[in-house]
């Protein structure tokens, strides 16, 4: 059965490289560009792991991590935070709140597939 990610950024070039990534990894991949996108592909699929920008318009990253840890059939799914708030009190907010991993922009495609595999063995 193939892996499923969501990848969650308004940043259409990330978007692209980390889809093509996946998909070459052989994961199943679900984009969308904010958070109410990515909640609403989230009432219909189960990722293993969904890739979440902070920074993005309508719901950002912190609210969608929230939903995801108090939805009952997606509570076992990893979150990585990938964003350019680097800070150390943003990666502790991000982590206390939940959040599997925390990752920063700019960042290595081929780190970024280590810790989504390492994540989902």
């Amino acid at each position: 059965m193939k892996k499923k990610i969501l990848i969650v950024d308004d940043e259409p070039n990330i978007v692209m490289s980390l889809e093509y990534t996946f998909k070459k990894q052989n994961f199943e991949v679900f984009i969308a560009r904010d958070g109410s996108e990515a909640l609403e592909i989230l009432k219909h699929q189960t990722p293993s792991v969904v890739l979440l920008d902070i920074m993005m318009p309508n719901v950002d990253g912190y609210q969608t991590l929230k939903h995801i840890k108090n939805t009952e059939n997606l509570k076992h799914t990893k979150v990585v935070f990938l964003t350019a708030k680097n800070k150390a009190s943003d990666i502790e907010k991000g982590l206390k709140l939940g959040a599997d991993k925390y990752l920063t922009k700019p960042f290595s495609v081929k780190k970024i597939v280590s810790e989504i595999l390492e994540l989902t063995e």
